[in-house]
């Protein structure tokens, strides 16, 4: 397979990790170079705006459990 072919095909999975790590700031510029090159835009998107509701989830239980 050449590489142009071989581009975008990395995993859901893969762009949930690199969003994770970006959410702390903590990536590599080598993996974001590397990312930039392999992983789909729309399941970057996605897998963002999952994080984003998931980080909201935990902050709503955070709130709700202190003020109780």
């Amino acid at each position: 397979m050449e590489p142009t072919q071989r581009s975008r095909k990395a995993s859901f999975l893969a762009s949930m990790k690199a969003v994770f790590w970006s959410f702390f700031g903590v990536r590599k510029r080598r993996d974001y170079e590397d990312d930039a090159v392999n992983l789909n835009p729309f399941h970057v998107i996605v897998a963002a705006l999952l994080g984003l509701a998931i980080f909201i989830g935990v902050l709503l239980l955070l709130v709700r459990m202190a003020v109780s």
